[in-house]
């Protein structure tokens, strides 16, 4: 877990991304992040179980996938409503 020395905000806007902006964030991501953002665009938010199912990758690239995902900013999550044990994700663009 890291933390911040700083007390600045972050410097990421809350506006949605442009369609240019979204495309070079995903473009140096591996194809596994494409695959997953390309299912997120479809049909959200998803469990990180949903998107192993849609995707057909294993849950652990899935994982993987995510993680890439949310370091570049391009996807959300929150608690599912259904089962608050779990995790559902969704695209920031």
């Amino acid at each position: 877990m890291s933390t911040s020395t700083t007390d600045e905000p972050s410097a990421l806007p809350e506006e949605p991304l442009s369609e240019a902006e979204y495309r070079d964030r995903l473009r140096d991501l591996p194809p596994s992040a494409k695959l997953v953002a390309k299912v997120l665009e479809s049909d959200s938010p998803l469990s990180q179980g949903q998107l192993a199912e849609e995707s057909l990758l294993p849950d652990r690239t899935v994982r993987y996938a995510l993680n890439r995902l949310q370091e570049v900013d391009l996807v959300g999550s929150r608690y599912s409503f259904r089962d608050a044990r779990k995790q559902v994700y969704f695209l920031n663009h």
